[in-house]
């Protein structure tokens, strides 16, 4: 579980974009379990600009960390949103980040 306040905080920093690194994640409250269970080793894409992973302004060929509309998802499980009809609907991943937010908001 998570309380309400820090999963809200969470999505918050959610953009749909960005990959945390473990030790964000861990300094901003998210549970062990989530990150454990979350993190993986992201390798970039070269083919789209929109695939690379940049730590900074530099492209890098792998990042271990968590992405956050992975973190938005899990979030919006734990609030009682229904996510996966969300992601059905959804256009992309920051889309996807947006209506989750939304979906919190509006108590769905």
């Amino acid at each position: 579980m998570i309380r309400r306040d820090r999963a809200l905080a969470i999505l918050g920093e959610c953009t749909g974009d960005e990959i945390w690194s473990v030790d964000h994640c861990r300094s901003r409250g998210v549970p062990e379990a989530w990150v454990e269970e979350l993190a993986d080793a992201l390798e970039s894409g070269w083919d789209d600009d929109r695939q690379t992973i940049y730590l900074g302004d530099r492209p890098t060929n792998q990042y271990h960390g968590v992405r956050d509309v992975d973190l938005a998802k899990r979030v919006g499980g734990a609030l009682g949103v229904d996510v996966e009809r969300i992601a059905d609907r959804a256009w992309d991943r920051r889309d996807l980040v947006r209506r989750v937010k939304e979906a919190v908001v509006e108590g769905e």
